[in-house]
């Protein structure tokens, strides 16, 4: 929602700092800290947080003529805050924003291309990142921002349900899957299998569209590839899996629906790791009574979404060298395990050196199977800044076949004739 925000807000605005960018980052050598008083302003969702200012605080006493200003938002708000920013001529000098509007800030030239900093840096190794995560921060070639940390999308499960059921564990195909969440479903006792979200039925879509062997758009980018084959036969698969769902939960979204699943309505839960924190944190008489595994192969095999955040700056900033000193320090692999598994969260780093480490397991054992899970994420974005447009439209009309409005090849279809339109547009 937050990236289909950002790109109608730049569609609609423009940035000021369009066209040709004046090059950033040139130089031989370490970035040095500038000789004058100087100050970064950041703008994020996390400046609040106690890590965040102490981070600062640390990274102040190490560049002293560098203060970091916060400039905190809520986060459902963040992108349209930025892009009204940036189109007003206003915009701060590093932002946090999801991985997934990376592509759409820079195709309207609001962001650096980080090439020539990362180039020079001996703290950033992009061959360390997760390929998935580059992706999201890749456009025509270039990167322009640098994930901190994200998460894959996996399956939970009540164990005590499947127990009463007779299930020995979790699904592994898609046809396991569905027996299971046939077996596990009894309306009269309001107990159901699986939970799907209309209001964010396009999102979960895309991990059976990958293990369906179908991907969103060309490889180029410049046609849809949802409606191909494999497109509809993961999309009737997914929006069959409705009749295992609870119909009052149907028109929440996933952070409200997860109560539910802690109640025991539901005994299968499609999220990310975020999930596994909320159930510790805010369900703990359940403890014991629920695990995590991979989602189902589909035909395609192992494949699942991934989503995450990244660090950009933007094209307006008056001091780039001091900016990415600051993004710099924030994407240092201490810093980034500092942000991830040693919060009281469950996020993942970026760094597949991270990943592989024996730490990450003694701080957070649950994210196993999420690390082994990157091996099969894709980032759920596409390659045209149009594209969270086309998503918003997909969001719809998949919504409406899971109310039995129409058929999953009808939301397809409809999705399909008004997305070449908007592809179509100069």
């Amino acid at each position: 929602m937050l990236a289909t925000a950002a790109s109608l807000g730049l569609a609609a605005c423009g940035g000021e700092s369009g066209g040709e960018q004046e090059p950033k980052g040139e130089g031989e050598g370490a970035v040095q800290e500038p000789s004058e008083p100087t100050t970064v302003t950041f703008f994020s969702w996390v400046g609040t947080q106690p890590e965040m200012k102490k981070l600062a605080k640390e990274f102040n006493e190490e560049y002293p003529n560098i203060t970091i200003k916060f400039e905190n938002v809520p986060a459902e708000q963040a992108a349209q805050v930025l892009t009204t920013r940036i189109a007003g001529n206003n915009a701060p000098d590093v932002a946090y924003v999801n991985a997934s509007d990376t592509a759409d800030y820079a195709s309207r030239g609001a962001i650096v291309d980080l090439v020539n900093y990362i180039e020079r840096s001996e703290v950033v190794d992009l061959d360390d990142y997760v390929e998935a995560f580059r992706q999201f921060v890749t456009y025509d070639e270039k990167t322009w921002g640098l994930p901190v940390g994200g998460e894959t999308t996996g399956l939970f499960y009540r164990t005590d349900l499947f127990e009463e059921a007779g299930i020995d564990g979790p699904p592994e195909t898609w046809e396991e899957f569905e027996e299971a969440a046939a077996a596990l479903t009894d309306e009269d006792a309001n107990q159901y299998g699986f939970q799907v979200f209309a209001p964010e039925s396009a999102y979960y879509f895309q991990p059976w569209l990958f293990q369906a062997g179908g991907n969103l758009l060309s490889e180029d980018g410049t046609e849809i590839a949802f409606d191909s084959e494999e497109g509809r036969e993961a999309a009737e698969y997914y929006v069959n899996l409705a009749n295992y769902s609870p119909p009052d939960y149907l028109n929440s979204n996933s952070w409200d629906g997860r109560v539910a699943f802690a109640e025991g309505q539901v005994a299968m839960y499609m999220a990310g790791t975020w999930f596994a924190g909320t159930l510790t944190e805010e369900f703990p008489d359940i403890e014991g009574k629920w695990a995590t595994a991979p989602l189902p192969d589909g035909p395609a095999g192992c494949k699942t979404s991934i989503a995450g955040d990244a660090l950009v700056m933007l094209d307006q900033t008056d001091v780039p060298d001091a900016a990415w000193l600051w993004i710099e320090f924030l994407s240092r692999p201490e810093t980034l395990a500092r942000n991830t598994y040693k919060t009281e969260g469950t996020t993942l780093p970026p760094l597949t050196s991270l990943l592989e480490g024996e730490e990450i397991l003694e701080h957070k054992p649950i994210l196993e199977g999420f690390i082994d899970l990157m091996e099969c994420g894709v980032a759920p974005t596409a390659s045209n800044p149009k594209f969270p447009r086309i998503e918003t439209i997909l969001n719809e009309e998949l919504g409406k076949a899971f109310y039995g409005e129409q058929s999953a090849d009808e939301a397809l279809d409809n999705t399909a004739q008004q997305a070449d339109a908007i592809l179509a547009r100069g």
